[in-house]
């Protein structure tokens, strides 16, 4: 099985909440989101799956990877009209 990251960065202008349930607010900032995906078995076509999606946190001198769904991703950046590069 083949394994591949794929690495995209992102801007949020004003602080944001990325995990609900833990309602610790980030600040605004440039972070890097990272997803894993895993080859899928195939003979016919190739395909990958989704293993996981982080998000670096950098703060104090430290780094944090935070585990983020896409879509709870992709809506916080929709309500602060994020950017994407």
């Amino acid at each position: 099985m083949t394994r591949r990251v794929t690495t995209q960065s992102v801007i949020f202008r004003r602080p944001f909440v990325i995990d609900p349930v833990d309602g610790e607010e980030l600040l605004p900032g440039l972070y890097t989101v990272e997803t894993e995906e895993e080859s899928l078995d195939t003979v016919s076509v190739l395909a990958y799956r989704r293993v996981s999606t982080v998000i670096r946190v950098c703060a104090g001198g430290t780094t944090r990877l935070i585990a983020v769904d896409p879509d709870v991703l992709a809506a916080a950046l929709r309500g602060d009209t994020g950017v994407i590069e």
